[in-house]
Protein backbone atom coordinates (compact mmCIF):
# COMPACT_ATOMS: atom_id res chain seq x y z
CA UNK A 1 0.00 0.00 0.00
CA UNK A 2 1.32 3.55 -0.77
CA UNK A 3 -0.35 6.79 0.23
CA UNK A 4 -0.02 10.10 -2.00
CA UNK A 5 -1.42 13.59 -2.75
CA UNK A 6 -5.13 13.89 -4.47
CA UNK A 7 -4.98 14.54 -8.24
CA UNK A 8 -8.14 15.57 -9.90
CA UNK A 9 -7.84 11.81 -12.15
CA UNK A 10 -8.19 9.93 -8.63
CA UNK A 11 -12.00 11.74 -8.89
CA UNK A 12 -14.05 9.00 -10.19
CA UNK A 13 -12.70 6.42 -8.58
CA UNK A 14 -13.28 8.04 -4.69
CA UNK A 15 -16.92 8.85 -5.77
CA UNK A 16 -17.33 5.24 -6.64
CA UNK A 17 -15.09 4.49 -3.35
CA UNK A 18 -17.51 6.79 -1.07
CA UNK A 19 -21.07 5.18 -2.63
CA UNK A 20 -19.80 1.51 -2.13
CA UNK A 21 -18.94 2.14 1.15
CA UNK A 22 -21.70 3.79 2.47
CA UNK A 23 -23.89 1.68 0.46
CA UNK A 24 -22.52 -1.50 1.44
CA UNK A 25 -20.61 -1.20 5.03
CA UNK A 26 -22.79 2.28 6.47
CA UNK A 27 -25.69 0.25 5.40
CA UNK A 28 -25.07 -1.91 8.75
CA UNK A 29 -25.83 0.86 11.15
CA UNK A 30 -28.24 3.19 9.26
CA UNK A 31 -31.35 2.79 6.95
CA UNK A 32 -31.57 2.15 2.93
CA UNK A 33 -33.10 6.08 3.14
CA UNK A 34 -30.13 7.14 5.35
CA UNK A 35 -27.34 5.86 2.75
CA UNK A 36 -29.06 7.05 -0.33
CA UNK A 37 -29.61 10.65 0.56
CA UNK A 38 -26.12 10.29 2.40
CA UNK A 39 -24.78 8.95 -0.92
CA UNK A 40 -27.14 9.63 -3.78
CA UNK A 41 -26.69 7.85 -6.90
CA UNK A 42 -25.63 10.75 -9.40
CA UNK A 43 -22.98 12.92 -7.54
CA UNK A 44 -21.56 16.18 -8.80
CA UNK A 45 -17.99 15.76 -9.83
CA UNK A 46 -16.95 19.31 -9.87
CA UNK A 47 -18.53 19.64 -6.37
CA UNK A 48 -16.27 16.66 -5.24
CA UNK A 49 -12.93 17.94 -7.52
CA UNK A 50 -13.13 21.05 -5.67
CA UNK A 51 -13.78 20.21 -2.26
CA UNK A 52 -11.47 17.21 -2.66
CA UNK A 53 -8.59 19.51 -4.08
CA UNK A 54 -9.36 22.47 -1.49
CA UNK A 55 -7.70 19.95 1.59
CA UNK A 56 -5.00 17.98 2.19
CA UNK A 57 -6.21 14.69 0.88
CA UNK A 58 -4.19 11.34 0.81
CA UNK A 59 -5.43 8.84 -1.22
CA UNK A 60 -4.24 4.54 -0.11
CA UNK A 61 -3.37 2.94 -3.43
CA UNK A 62 -2.90 -0.75 -3.65
CA UNK A 63 -1.56 -2.36 -7.14
CA UNK A 64 -3.09 0.78 -8.73
CA UNK A 65 -6.38 0.81 -7.16
CA UNK A 66 -7.36 3.31 -4.86
CA UNK A 67 -8.19 1.37 -1.50
CA UNK A 68 -9.04 4.65 0.72
CA UNK A 69 -8.68 8.48 0.90
CA UNK A 70 -8.58 10.95 4.08
CA UNK A 71 -9.17 14.73 4.02
CA UNK A 72 -7.36 17.30 6.45
CA UNK A 73 -8.70 20.94 6.78
CA UNK A 74 -6.39 23.62 8.33
CA UNK A 75 -8.35 23.84 11.32
CA UNK A 76 -7.62 20.03 12.14
CA UNK A 77 -11.41 19.05 11.11
CA UNK A 78 -11.25 15.50 9.23
CA UNK A 79 -13.49 15.94 6.62
CA UNK A 80 -14.01 12.68 4.95
CA UNK A 81 -12.30 9.83 5.62
CA UNK A 82 -13.20 6.33 3.91
CA UNK A 83 -11.53 2.48 3.33
CA UNK A 84 -12.59 0.95 0.15
CA UNK A 85 -15.91 -1.73 0.95
CA UNK A 86 -12.98 -4.49 0.92
CA UNK A 87 -10.35 -3.33 2.34
CA UNK A 88 -12.13 -2.78 5.68
CA UNK A 89 -9.72 -3.50 8.98
CA UNK A 90 -6.52 -4.02 7.02
CA UNK A 91 -4.58 -1.19 8.54
CA UNK A 92 -5.55 1.26 5.74
CA UNK A 93 -7.28 3.95 7.87
CA UNK A 94 -5.01 3.67 10.42
CA UNK A 95 -2.23 4.90 7.39
CA UNK A 96 -4.17 7.50 6.32
CA UNK A 97 -4.63 9.09 9.75
CA UNK A 98 -1.34 8.77 10.21
CA UNK A 99 -0.55 10.91 7.60
CA UNK A 100 -3.34 13.13 8.14
CA UNK A 101 -1.61 13.25 12.01
CA UNK A 102 2.00 14.38 10.69
CA UNK A 103 0.46 17.03 8.09
CA UNK A 104 -1.28 18.32 11.34
CA UNK A 105 1.45 18.09 13.29
CA UNK A 106 3.50 20.13 10.20
CA UNK A 107 1.21 22.66 10.29
CA UNK A 108 1.37 23.37 13.84
CA UNK A 109 -2.17 22.06 14.53
CA UNK A 110 -2.54 20.40 18.05
CA UNK A 111 -6.18 18.91 17.76
CA UNK A 112 -8.07 16.85 15.36
CA UNK A 113 -11.74 16.51 15.03
CA UNK A 114 -14.30 15.24 13.18
CA UNK A 115 -18.14 14.14 12.72
CA UNK A 116 -17.86 10.20 12.84
CA UNK A 117 -20.63 7.65 12.16
CA UNK A 118 -21.81 5.23 13.76
CA UNK A 119 -19.53 2.78 11.78
CA UNK A 120 -16.37 5.05 12.12
CA UNK A 121 -16.76 5.60 15.77
CA UNK A 122 -15.05 2.15 16.90
CA UNK A 123 -12.13 2.97 14.58
CA UNK A 124 -11.65 6.40 15.78
CA UNK A 125 -11.90 5.42 19.09
CA UNK A 126 -9.22 2.99 18.69
CA UNK A 127 -6.89 5.88 17.49
CA UNK A 128 -7.51 7.58 20.85
CA UNK A 129 -10.09 10.24 19.98
CA UNK A 130 -12.70 10.93 22.42
CA UNK A 131 -16.24 11.21 22.01
CA UNK A 132 -17.12 14.91 22.37
CA UNK A 133 -21.01 14.52 21.54
CA UNK A 134 -23.36 12.50 20.05
CA UNK A 135 -25.75 14.71 17.44
CA UNK A 136 -28.15 14.31 14.71
CA UNK A 137 -27.20 15.70 11.54
CA UNK A 138 -29.71 16.07 8.50
CA UNK A 139 -29.05 15.45 5.16
CA UNK A 140 -31.27 15.32 1.57
CA UNK A 141 -34.06 15.20 4.68
CA UNK A 142 -32.97 12.06 6.11
CA UNK A 143 -31.46 12.56 9.82
CA UNK A 144 -28.78 10.66 10.90
CA UNK A 145 -26.50 9.92 14.39
CA UNK A 146 -22.88 10.84 14.05
CA UNK A 147 -20.70 11.71 16.90
CA UNK A 148 -17.86 14.22 17.27
CA UNK A 149 -15.13 13.33 18.11
CA UNK A 150 -11.51 14.67 18.95
CA UNK A 151 -7.80 13.44 19.81
CA UNK A 152 -5.28 16.31 20.91
CA UNK A 153 -1.63 15.82 20.38
CA UNK A 154 -0.13 19.39 21.61
CA UNK A 155 3.09 19.68 22.15
CA UNK A 156 4.13 16.76 24.51
CA UNK A 157 7.31 18.51 26.25
CA UNK A 158 5.03 20.94 28.15
CA UNK A 159 2.93 17.74 29.94
CA UNK A 160 6.67 16.53 30.74
CA UNK A 161 8.10 19.76 32.17
CA UNK A 162 8.07 19.29 35.63
CA UNK A 163 10.59 16.15 35.06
Amino acid sequence: MKLRIYEIADTEEIIKLFYDTVHEVNIHDYTEEQVAAWAPANMDIDFWIKGLASKFTYVAEEQGQIIGFGELELNGHIDRFYCHKDFQRKGVGKKILEQLESKAKTLGIEKLFTEASITAKPFFESQNFIIVKQQEVERRGQKFINFVMEKSFGNCKLLNSKQ
